[in-house]
């Protein structure tokens, strides 16, 4: 569907502008399809990152602040996350044997099953975009242009 169809609005101040709230919508789009699929998991988009994040880890325990770092959705409590993902025994969390201040966390092998089991869903969702190689290099390339963006104008 065309932004304009789906946002209601027929001019833009910019072609810029109008990128923009094309990324956003976009974005709001690919969010809904993924809590959707991670719904009957009971999990958050959020919280499925977290996972992915401990698994890339390969068993190592990490601390919070490695994982909010790393967060897709740089606004989420990571915290609040992993408490829920806890209860749920999917991650453990630890004192760092390092430093007693610090907490670690790892993924369960509850929580590594329930990757697997998640994972071929959303490769399914991601595949079943019709876009060649090209054309996703092509919006890779200009996605990376505009989160240089930022670093170009003082947000402050």
């Amino acid at each position: 569907m065309k932004l304009e169809d789906e946002i209601k609005q027929k001019k833009f101040r910019s072609k810029q502008q109008k990128a923009m709230l094309n990324i956003i919508v976009t974005a709001s789009y690919i969010n809904t399809i993924q809590g959707k699929l991670l719904k009957p998991y009971n999990l958050t988009p959020q919280q499925y990152n977290v996972m992915r994040i401990l698994r890339g880890q390969n068993g190592n325990p990490v601390s919070i602040s490695l994982i909010q770092d790393r967060m897709l959705d740089k606004q989420s409590n990571a915290s609040r996350l992993i408490d829920k993902l806890e209860t749920k025994q999917l991650v453990h969390r630890f004192v760092c044997p390092n430093d007693r201040r610090q907490m670690d966390i790892s993924i369960t092998q509850s929580g590594l099953d329930l990757l697997l089991e998640i994972d071929q869903k959303l490769i399914d969702s991601e595949t079943s975009i019709t876009l060649s190689d090209d054309e996703a290099d092509i919006i890779n390339n200009i996605l990376d242009k505009i989160r240089q963006y930022e670093t170009t104008i003082n947000i402050n």
